[in-house]
């Protein structure tokens, strides 16, 4: 085989993988496109973003922390959960408290150990900014059907269902003035990320804390497209560069 044969030969093998690096890059860019505008979609529908505008759920989340909140209808909330909602008898402004009671739940502060009660049962709050303080004082409560009995994480300062455990409704707040079950803080950037668990509701009946919801993957989405993305772009000149030398 001559030389020109051979020189020949080899640049078409070159256009050839030239036009298949071509349609791989540009399918990766694609594909990239759809998994990271498709991530944002779906995060846009099913979470909304919200300011904490108080310090009672510290250490949780921090006071004017920016926190993403799953939207969901009251029937879907669990104890553990931290929700935002918002009720005329507690303000104008949308606030963020843990379900500590679903309706048909006796709330007792405290047992022996001085952990809060429900249905009978200690639940450990690990969560908590001070352990040995989970409420600031003695009560019994049960909570009516179709009610949320919410608590802070700051127990010392937050106020919550305790100071309207007088009120006609025992301190509970309906389940359907959840706005969201907050999944993560996203702002500031070195306390972001998801919350941590309540284990502690588990045992009693019904379970305890919901799921994380979709979040992990979204994020995976968003993630894997802009990789897809920017290596689909910089592959070409890449490979213009490696096939000069």
């Amino acid at each position: 085989m001559s030389a020109t044969s051979t020189s020949s030969t080899t640049t078409a093998i070159r256009r050839e993988r030239g036009r298949l690096g071509h349609r791989l890059s540009g399918l990766a860019v694609a594909l990239g496109c759809v998994l990271f505008l498709g991530g944002f979609a779906w995060a846009a529908l099913s979470y909304r973003p919200y300011t904490v505008p108080t310090d009672s759920m510290q250490p949780t989340v921090q006071p004017g922390a920016k926190v993403l909140a799953q939207k969901i209808s009251g029937s879907d909330v669990h104890r553990g959960d931290v929700v935002v909602f918002k009720d005329k008898l507690w303000g104008d402004l949308p606030e963020v408290k843990r379900v500590i009671g679903v309706g048909g739940d006796t709330v007792v502060c405290c047992d022996k150990q001085g952990r809060l009660q429900v249905d009978g049962r200690p639940v450990a709050e690990p969560y908590l900014k001070n352990t040995r303080e989970p409420a600031s004082g003695p009560f019994s409560t049960t909570v009516p059907k179709g009610k949320l009995f919410l608590l802070g994480d700051n127990r010392a300062v937050s106020q919550d269902s305790r100071i309207h455990l007088d009120d006609a409704e025992k301190g509970a707040v309906p389940a359907s003035d959840v706005r969201g079950r907050v999944a993560a803080t996203v702002w500031p950037l070195g306390h972001a990320g998801g919350l941590p668990s309540a284990p502690g509701f588990a045992p009693l009946p019904g379970g305890g804390q919901s799921g994380t919801g979709p979040l992990a993957w979204l994020v995976v989405m968003v993630v894997a497209g802009a990789v897809l993305i920017l290596g689909g772009a910089v592959y070409e000149p890449l490979a213009r560069r490696v096939a000069r030398r």
